[in-house]
């Protein structure tokens, strides 16, 4: 019981481990794209943070999009520092699995990038993603600046209604401000590349759903 309880509800500051100081040693080399997983990104790029459920499906969506220069998978929105994937599957760090997008604006729209997060995951399903249960399984926006989040919210509004057509009830996705984004092992960086697990698991795919591009950009 108290472990489906920890899969349910995220932990507070005071019940959430403690982490470590020292942060996840990791490559520096993009499997797939020809960029840096850890930076400095190019001039005039941003970073999108975004949690669809299990992260290696995720991130494999978005390194495949033109105009986004590199990803990398980790863990955003709890309170542990440096959590390990156990500690975070464990409930009890607050963590959701997410994808940290880099792309140039000018080549893609972050309108574009929330588009394949909403078509391509369930949003309605609370702590989980479908058979994945847990906190680290929910859907999630982490935003890195104002506009990002102002866009993100309209989205979710104009999708809402669609959801609902479709008889999959109310979205669930946390939409907040990043706090840290901390990476997750070298293992589960671009974990379905060819070269590393070309069958590997992957719950991602089309809901069936679309949702309208550029709604923030023409909202009142």
């Amino acid at each position: 019981m108290f472990l489906r309880h920890l899969k349910a509800e995220l932990p507070t500051p005071d019940q959430a481990l403690p982490g470590r100081p020292i942060a996840m040693p990791i490559g520096d080399r993009h499997e797939i794209l020809p960029s840096t997983l850890k930076g400095p990104f190019p001039e005039g790029s941003q970073v999108a943070v975004f949690g669809m459920g299990c992260f290696w499906g995720a991130e494999r969506l978005f390194w495949t999009l033109p105009g986004v220069l590199t990803t990398s998978a980790g863990y955003a929105g709890g309170v542990t520092a440096n959590p390990t994937y156990e500690e975070v599957c464990s409930g009890r760090t607050g963590h959701a699995e997410v994808v940290q997008v880099v792309y140039d604006p000018a080549k893609i729209s972050y309108e574009d990038l929330l588009k394949v997060f909403w078509e391509n995951h369930d949003p309605t399903q609370g702590m989980r993603q479908g058979n994945d249960v847990g906190t680290q399984y929910r859907s999630a926006i982490y935003t890195t600046t104002d506009e990002q989040l102002a866009t993100a919210q309209v989205s979710r509004d104009a999708f809402a209604p669609i959801v609902a057509r479709a008889g999959k009830g109310e979205i669930t996705t946390e939409i907040a401000p990043l706090g840290d984004y901390y990476f997750a092992e070298d293992y589960h960086q671009q974990y379905l590349a060819p070269t590393k697990n070309p069958n590997g698991y992957c719950n991602h795919g089309p809901n069936g759903l679309s949702c309208p591009v550029g709604v923030a950009r023409t909202a009142g």
